[in-house]
């Protein structure tokens, strides 16, 4: 969000400085989560939905409501509803929380249903049958503010959740204003003004609202009829309680990364107090990962005598790494990743599409050479060609089959026009459907191209995790040299959000680690403890 639609801009500074000085370290987070639950909080109808999304439970610990959707699987005597729904509250503070400091763009959003849909027609039936009511009510002789009176009491309480504690004198005007009593005695001697009530409110709005809101804000003053007013006025109050929701996430954020670790894993401890067999997947994840890398290290060791210990860190590497190749169908994922589980698939997608178009260009600069490769503008337009063609490509091997070999068309026609903008000799036949059939191939999953260049990408987000978010990224190889700004991208991106999992999970790791590579009966020393398994972040260490 831009800086020019925070909330608050008359009286920000004041109310602000009260808000940091009256936090509690711990319960920030806490604060911020039912703060966004409670100014979400729709009282009368409007044109739009506040979206917020969760992961249910079946798909977070299906170890309680069993496996997929199997009937017979859920077993009432293990999972009461009491259980849910501690579990439920858990999960849910735990995932807002981890969306607020993970995700940098993360904000509510007003979203309505399709035009078309069933849902749409139902709420503008609704919705006009509220505001057709309302009409008749003050068109009556004399008129009837039974239900005026009741929103004007849900705007008061509306611009009352936008206060800041600064607002001490708006507070009090409000209160002096709106008094509904003296409003209902207005009624009951038939003076009430609403259309003064309604400039009152414009006016307080206009104070609170963003400049981005000022428009809007400003088109009220137009609105001459009280029920198309009313209605106005409920639709602008929604929007702004999103941008101060929105603005009171961005300015806490420094606030809750200080304390955002301790917290999710206080708050996945009391997961696993409630089911202690949460860690299963995990725990399977890190076994596979172990057996890879005493593999790796068995292979790149001289001699059997001279293997020696096992990192517990790039054994976490590699998982982390695993994930970016996660099978979709594979529903054991593990439990303590399953939050970054979209962000994860989509750092996966993206790997798939970077090492096919390094692929492509490596095969098309070893066939056409230096000279075509160095044509100003040849890279970039064939860079764009790729990505356009293989967006989206990889759901289905088929797609990205027919993908490929539209793919190997355009850069032939490509290679074709470079050459004849040069007025040099064109590449043999042979030479072109050589090029066009290696391209085509790239689907394979043993392709010796793709393999080579995954080899060299997982390479460097292993130099990349092993370097930690303090220092600067690797030197890409040679060969993905072409895309070593997308590639620092994905190393960055990747990088953060494993550091993060890392130092909340750490803990939680360690005993698993320790269990896979101590068999039952083998002491652990100082001296052959697994290299790295000391570092991990303790209970007490953020």
């Amino acid at each position: 969000m831009s800086t020019n639609i925070y909330w608050g801009k008359k009286h920000l500074s004041k109310g602000f400085g009260v808000i940091s000085t009256c936090l509690f370290p711990l319960c920030i987070i806490f604060a911020v989560a039912h703060l966004c639950l409670f100014l979400l909080e729709d009282p009368a109808p409007n044109n739009g939905a506040f979206t917020r999304t969760h992961r249910p439970l079946s798909i977070l610990f299906p170890q309680i409501y069993g496996e997929g959707n199997k009937p017979g699987t859920w077993s009432p005597p293990t999972a009461s509803l009491s259980r849910l729904m501690e579990l439920q509250n858990c999960i849910s503070n735990l995932s807002l929380a981890h969306e607020i400091v993970v995700n940098r763009d993360f904000c509510f959003k007003v979203s309505s249903p399709p035009a078309d849909s069933l849902e749409s027609r139902v709420t503008q039936i609704v919705h006009r049958a509220f505001w057709d009511s309302l009409q008749e009510q003050l068109t009556c002789d004399p008129p009837n503010y039974n239900h005026a009176v009741i929103l004007l009491q849900e705007v008061k309480t509306m611009l009352q959740s936008l206060l800041l504690p600064g607002h001490v004198r708006l507070r009090s005007e409000m209160d002096e204003v709106l008094d509904m009593e003296l409003i209902q005695q207005q009624v009951d001697h038939g003076v009430l003004d609403l259309h003064r009530l309604a400039g009152y409110i414009i006016n307080t709005m206009a104070s609170l609202c963003a400049p981005v809101r000022d428009p809007e804000v400003g088109a009220l003053r137009n609105l001459k009829e009280p029920v198309e007013l009313l209605r106005e006025i409920f639709r602008v109050l929604g929007l702004m309680k999103t941008d101060m929701v929105n603005f009171t996430i961005q300015s806490l954020r420094p606030h809750l990364l200080q304390q955002a670790a301790q917290y999710e894993r206080a708050k996945f401890q009391q997961i696993l107090d409630k089911q202690p067999a949460s860690l299963d997947n995990t725990t399977a994840w890190l076994q596979a990962a172990a057996s890879e890398e005493a593999s790796a290290v068995s292979a790149r060791s001289p001699s059997p005598d001279s293997i020696g210990p096992v990192s517990t860190s790039a054994i976490l590497n590699r998982a982390y790494i695993r994930l970016l190749h996660w099978d979709p169908q594979d529903h054991r994922y593990p439990e303590t990743a399953l939050m970054d589980r979209a962000r994860m698939d989509a750092l996966g997608r993206r790997l798939r599409t970077l090492v096919l178009e390094a692929s492509v260009l490596l095969l098309t600069s070893t066939q056409c050479g230096v000279a075509v490769f160095s044509q100003q503008g040849f890279v970039g337009k064939l860079r764009q060609a790729v990505a356009a063609l293989l967006e989206g490509s990889h759901t289905r091997e088929a797609d990205l089959k027919g993908a490929l070999q539209g793919l190997g068309e355009t850069v032939l026609q490509q290679v074709t026009e470079a050459q004849r903008g040069q007025g040099g000799a064109q590449l043999p036949q042979e030479s072109l459907d050589l090029l066009k059939g290696q391209i085509s191939e790239l689907w394979k999953h043993n392709n010796p191209v793709c393999m080579l260049i995954g080899e060299r990408v997982q390479g460097f987000l292993q130099a990349t995790l092993q370097g930690g978010p303090a220092k600067r990224s690797p030197e890409p190889p040679s060969a993905l040299r072409l895309v070593s700004a997308e590639l620092a991208n994905l190393g960055t991106a990747f990088g953060r959000i494993v550091h993060f999992n890392r130092m909340v999970f750490g803990p939680f790791y360690a005993p698993i680690l320790r269990k896979l590579l101590f068999p039952p009966g083998e002491a652990e020393t100082e001296d052959d403890s697994p290299a790295g398994l000391h570092s991990l972040p303790t209970s007490d260490s953020c």
